[in-house]
């Protein structure tokens, strides 16, 4: 701990570190407005994929509605033809009953011989008039199944009328969702902005301005050293110290925060690159996720909410510096508090 205070006299005037955490809060400053930006887009895709659904069932079904037009469109086709034929039928059925009837009137006076003649005159006659009348039948049911046939028609075309009609109304909903969100997300982002410039504000004039505590972008970035010793889990009580003061924030921001705002504070623990050596823990993954659990059930114990806690291990894989010097495994190992959206 000696040497560790003295390094950080030693480097108070350096400015180079300043330069870095300038730099370093652009960068993730642009990378913080890329993520609401890609948590916009997938609420949206989200939206609007299932709004796709509906429109592909509704096209599915005017589809249907096409087909079955067209098949009754055929079928009245088919009627009409057969109408035409009957027609014919009975026409040339009528002309030959009109030749019969011509020849049973020159043969009337004929003579007794030409009896037996008029009688089968008369019957092909009366046969020729049931063939009429049949068709006339056949006729009439045509007629009648043509008319209900043009009645499914109309219905069909009504149908097909309102289901575009739907069609262009989901549309109109589907668009006016989508604004509706965006405009909803954007004051969602806002608030929670304004409500984590607060937080760190508070932080930072609780914490006051110390070298091994900053603000890196949205994050406020502790030095593992404040909490931990080598290679450890276990909270120090300079540590504990400071967790007090944020834990007090903490509760102050969850009286302010609206409860339909769904926020958490992350909890992040980093390591340097260098492969750890402990029978306790087997690897920089299991050494950064039990120091953030341990932060997390120390808050807890001060009386902040579970549910608004949520801790991460990150192992050496998110390095604020990836030079291999002493200086530089120092900034990596750090726990990084994030107030963010569940």
């Amino acid at each position: 701990m000696a040497l560790a205070r003295t390094r950080r006299g030693e480097s108070a005037f350096n400015y180079w570190p300043g330069f870095v955490d300038a730099l370093s809060t652009l960068v993730l400053s642009i990378v913080f407005l890329l993520s609401v930006f890609l948590v916009v887009q997938f609420f949206l895709s989200q939206q609007i994929s299932g709004k796709d659904k509906a429109l592909e069932q509704l096209n599915a079904k005017i589809a249907q509605l096409n087909d079955m037009l067209s098949l009754e469109k055929l079928g009245q086709l088919t009627l009409d033809d057969q109408i035409s034929q009957l027609r014919a039928g009975l026409a040339s059925a009528e002309g030959e009953r009109d030749r019969i009837k011509g020849l049973y009137d020159g043969l009337a006076n004929a003579g007794n011989d030409a009896a037996g003649r008029t009688t089968e005159l008369n019957k092909a006659l009366e046969s020729e008039k049931g063939v009429s009348a049949r068709a006339l039948a056949q006729i009439e049911v045509l007629t009648q199944q043509i008319s209900a046939l043009r009645r499914q028609l109309a219905a069909l075309e009504d149908a097909l009328d309102a289901s575009e009609k739907r069609d262009k109304e989901s549309q109109g909903r589907i668009a006016d969702l989508g604004q509706r969100l965006n405009v909803a997300l954007a004051q969602r982002v806002q608030e929670l902005s304004r409500y984590r410039s607060e937080f760190f504000g508070q932080l930072r004039a609780i914490l006051g301005n110390r070298p091994d505590i900053r603000i890196v972008g949205d994050r406020f970035v502790f030095q593992s050293e404040v909490f931990f010793d080598t290679g450890q889990a276990l909270l120090l009580p300079e540590g504990r110290a400071e967790l007090d003061k944020v834990a007090g924030a903490l509760i102050d921001l969850d009286k302010q925060i609206p409860g339909e705002i769904a926020w958490v504070l992350r909890v992040d623990g980093h390591t340097d690159s260098r492969p750890i050596n402990s029978p306790v823990f087997k690897s920089n993954w299991e050494l950064s996720s039990a120091r953030a659990i341990a932060v997390v059930q120390y808050l807890i114990s001060l009386g902040v909410p579970a549910q608004r806690l949520v801790a991460a291990g990150f192992a050496e894989f998110q390095p604020l510096d990836t030079a291999q010097t002493d200086d530089a495994y120092k900034r990596n190992r750090r726990i990084e508090l994030k107030l963010t959206e569940r």
